[in-house]
């Protein structure tokens, strides 16, 4: 169990930095002890939190690295990233597997919002876990309901194998009804993950939950192995198909077909959800797991309640301001990231080439798992440090929002410095995106109670809005205009 102790000289006039807060376990958390992480000495003091936190030449932060190298359990690190990839792996597949479903759906490319917009249906589950949480007499155990969300999860993935084609009629028009529904039960696996996954890894010891995202970051980054083994985001040749009597030459653009279908990418997708299951029922049975707890008692469902040691510090915690804050802000993060960045990225990096927008897909999906890799070494806590990297996260929002916009013509969109500059943008914009929740989440995992699930509830409320949002930007409106590929 963590708590969050406020160093000496915190928010005093001699600490211009501001509060900082840093990490404090008990006794059973093989971690440094307390005195390792009063940082606001009197020298340090004096320091900035930017400084301090890029400082890796400081004996006592490399001492702190090699410390939590060796007190942990490798076993639980693999396997919390096993369960994590069982979070997100389904729904990002899905929209992976976007340059071949638009060929074959009747929605062209309007599919993506059409589906983010089912991935939002999936918050249903959510809200009744939470719903049953708090009024129900009798709770869910989160052991056996998470044993049924990734099942679910698989079954879906298998479905979606052999029935991802298969359209029907709605109010007149063709529709990919199949794809729409299952997608929902994917959804309904993916959403739920936030509000019962992150959570249940709440009581386990701090370290361990940046695993656990670094796994969430796989669920991406795996399906999108997989589609480059696919084949999927090749530019394709233009091909003389025909002359016209005045000799006019036609071209047409032809793209190497995959080196296999969409089936059996989604069979691949089922055996990863397998073995995020099988990571699950041993993260949740092994004694040796087990011995990973922090030292939190777990009642009513999910809520902690911390021993009395845990008790002594508790008016030390975020005040209700901050607290309010930093839930505030994970809302409006994930109200982009999760509900509007999906639907956009083909309007903002297509119109530079097929190899841009491949390539941002790409890089972008391979920063979260590097982002939350890279939390392991570079852990921080500081509110402030949070809020520079929320406002670096905005002004990289803006840009790829403008590309989108002018889309098919955004700036420089016929010039290679363009096509750098957009790829970057979403690479390093989902990197931070992903290293900034990542910190909010262990701030709040360590204010006890129900925080983590407040966490994942007011993402999936962020990320509903930003869905429906850019759903009837898209469908309903002129704002975002398709780039043909052309010869």
């Amino acid at each position: 169990m963590s708590r969050y102790h406020r160093g000496r000289g915190a928010g005093s006039p001699t600490n211009p930095a501001g509060p900082v807060y840093g990490v404090i376990s008990t006794l059973d958390d093989a971690t440094p002890s307390p005195a390792d992480f009063a940082r606001c000495s009197s020298l340090e003091a004096k320091k900035s939190e930017l400084s301090l936190f890029l400082n890796w030449g400081v004996p006592q932060k490399n001492m702190e690295i090699s410390s939590k190298l060796r007190n942990r359990s490798w076993l639980v690190d693999v396997l919390a990233i096993f369960f994590g990839i069982g979070t997100w792996l389904g729904v990002n597949g899905t929209f992976i597997q976007l340059p071949l479903l638009v060929d074959e759906a009747p929605e062209g490319w309007s599919l993506p919002s059409y589906l983010s917009v089912m991935v939002q249906i999936g918050n249903l589950g959510p809200l009744l876990y939470t719903a049953i949480q708090k009024y129900s007499p009798k709770k869910l155990n989160d052991g056996w309901t998470i044993h049924g969300v990734l099942l679910v999860g698989a079954i879906s993935c298998l479905l979606t194998a052999f029935f991802y084609n298969q359209t029907a009629l709605v109010a007149g028009t063709d529709h990919s009804l199949a794809l729409f529904l299952l997608t929902c039960f994917t959804a309904l696996n993916a959403c739920t993950s936030s509000v019962l996954f992150m959570p249940y890894m709440g009581r386990f010891k701090e370290q361990y939950m940046v695993t656990y995202f670094i796994g969430e970051g796989l669920s991406g980054l795996l399906p999108s192995v997989t589609a480059l083994i696919q084949g999927i985001g090749e530019s394709g040749d233009c091909v003389l198909v025909n002359v016209t009597e005045s000799g006019e030459e036609v071209y047409e653009l032809q793209k190497t077909p995959p080196r296999f279908d969409t089936r059996v990418f989604f069979l691949i997708l089922f055996a990863l959800m397998v073995l995020a299951y099988v990571g699950y029922a041993l993260l949740n049975s092994l004694p040796l797991a087990k011995r990973e707890y922090a030292q939190v008692t777990v009642s009513e469902g999910n809520k902690y309640v911390y021993g009395e040691a845990d008790n002594q510090q508790e008016a030390e915690k975020l005040s209700k301001g901050q607290y309010t804050y930093l839930l505030l802000l994970i809302g409006a993060i994930s109200l982009f990231s999760n509900g509007m960045f999906g639907s956009i990225q083909s309007y903002s990096s297509a119109p530079y080439g097929a190899q841009a927008y491949h390539l941002a897909a790409t890089l972008s999906v391979i920063a979260n798992p590097v982002a939350c890799f890279m939390a392991m070494f570079l852990h921080f806590t500081s509110l402030r440090i949070i809020t520079v990297l929320s406002i670096l996260a905005g002004l990289l929002t803006s840009y790829v929002f403008t590309t989108a916009a002018l889309s098919p013509l955004p700036p420089l969109h016929d010039q290679t410095v363009g096509a750098v500059l957009v790829v970057t943008a979403w690479t390093l914009l989902v990197g931070i995106v992903s290293y900034t929740k990542l910190g909010i989440t262990t701030v709040m995992r360590a204010q006890g109670g129900q925080s983590l699930v407040w966490v994942g509830a007011i993402t999936q409320l962020g990320s509903a809005i930003g869905a429906v949002a850019i759903f009837f930007a898209i469908n309903y409106s002129d704002l975002f205009q398709a780039a043909e590929s052309n010869c």
